[in-house]
């Protein structure tokens, strides 16, 4: 099916191959006065021709009805036109037909080539037809007026149909480039919504994942050696009133340490807020953002722990009964706030792991600073039979030491040992 340029993308109900119904009711108008033109211009032509007038009407009335399917056909409706140009009929069908030819999509050499064929039959039938009224005496005028009004008349009635398919057809394809431009760009959009949407999805994600990073290695190292504290509280409170002070000082000095900590990483989402105003429930994306503000302001004036601090964390977790052997290899120099807080993490979360899964097993912590990285291993040997306070654990203790070493460009590695212990390794860039 040719498409003549009425016709939209998507159809709306007309019937047979038009797109819609209105183009099928002004096209049988159209086929209508052309046969009823083509019928009573065959009526001369009948009787010219020495044939009966009603068998050049019925001819005519059949020429002229071919117009109706322009749309579909329109080279068979050029065709017809040109044909019956000889007996002087069709001029609604001509013009019709070579505007629907020019507005199609058809090759431009068929539409030039049917154009010619059309204006050269207008051509001669035109100069024989003048010539002829010169001859009878009902033209008086000079020989010139043959060829001018030969070519006057042909050009008139096939240049302007011709231009005006060819301007309606370019404006046509142009309208569908831009549509279908215009479709494209708004699946791109769509497409670019879908991703943001995936990355915000992914940012939340990762907003959560590092929140809770953030709490487990702020409370679990503090609250594991409280219940550790406790436990040995609860066990010397009779016969050692003295070291049962100790440890319940201890205690109160962890809980006191874990709370300043904690309102520390989670004031500065209240600090938008004026005094005596309630926090207004920030989204997770808003919780996030201020936590990474929070560590990044932290990190840069050193507020965070440094690996300065490593004997104290050692300390406290031998205080509750652990022990452990701290050996630092190498010439100790400064590094990033980022790698020594991501140092410190790493060995209160092992210890931590070591007070719930093998509490009383003895401990080493190994710190060796190299030329380009630090290295760092704690291990701890099979814990001893004796009975130990049981500790929940989430699980995600190795997962976000990992996590921390990796976003550094570092290596982790952890497992049990054989001699049935456990064992976690790390190399964190220096640089």
């Amino acid at each position: 099916m040719t498409t003549t340029g009425e016709e939209h993308a998507t159809a709306r109900g007309g019937p047979w191959w038009w797109s819609r119904r209105r183009s099928a009711v002004f096209d049988t108008s159209l086929a209508v006065l052309s046969a009823a033109e083509c019928a009573l211009e065959g009526v001369p032509f009948a009787n010219d021709a020495g044939i009966p007038p009603a068998a050049g009407f019925v001819f005519g009335l059949l020429a002229g009805s071919v117009l109706l399917v322009r749309r579909r056909w329109p080279i068979a409706v050029v065709l017809v036109s040109i044909a019956i140009t000889p007996a002087q009929m069709g001029f609604l069908m001509g013009i019709v037909g070579l505007y629907t030819l020019a507005a199609s999509e058809l090759p431009r050499r068929i539409i030039a080539s049917l154009a010619g064929m059309q204006l050269a039959g207008t051509l001669i039938v035109m100069f024989v037809r003048v010539r002829q009224d010169m001859v009878r005496g009902e033209l008086d005028i000079g020989d010139w007026f043959v060829p001018f009004a030969s070519i006057t008349t042909a050009l008139g009635v096939t240049a302007p149909p011709l231009l005006l398919g060819l301007y309606v057809g370019a404006r046509r394809r142009l309208m569908e480039s831009l549509r279908e431009r215009a479709d494209s760009l708004e699946r791109e959009l769509q497409l670019l919504a879908e991703r943001a949407e995936e990355r915000a999805e992914w940012a939340r994600n990762e907003e959560r994942t590092r929140i809770a990073r953030e709490m487990h290695d702020v409370v679990a190292h503090r609250v594991s050696l409280m219940v550790v504290h406790a436990a040995a509280l609860q066990a010397v409170a009779r016969k050692d009133p003295e070291k049962a002070v100790k440890n319940a000082a201890l205690v109160g000095d962890m809980g006191r340490q874990a709370l300043t900590e904690l309102r520390e990483m989670l004031g500065v989402l209240r600090s938008g807020d004026g005094p005596g105003e309630r926090p207004a429930p920030l989204p997770l994306a808003a919780v996030g953002a201020a936590a990474a503000a929070a560590a990044s302001k932290a990190a840069e004036e050193g507020d965070g722990p440094c690996l300065e601090e490593l004997e104290e964390l050692v300390g406290q977790s031998a205080a509750a009964g652990m022990v452990v052997h701290l050996s630092v290899d190498g010439e100790i120099r400064g590094y990033a706030a980022a790698i020594e807080q991501t140092a410190y993490r790493l060995v209160q979360e092992a210890l931590t792991n070591v007070h719930k899964h093998a509490s009383g097993a003895k401990t080493h912590v190994r710190l060796a600073h190299r030329a380009a990285e630090i290295a760092m291993q704690i291990e701890n040997e099979p814990p001893p039979d004796a009975p130990s306070p049981r500790l929940p654990s989430g699980g995600n203790g190795l997962v976000g030491m990992r996590e921390r070493v990796l976003a550094l460009g570092g290596v982790f590695v952890s497992g049990p040992t054989e001699a049935g212990g456990f064992r976690v390794s790390a190399v964190i860039p220096a640089g």
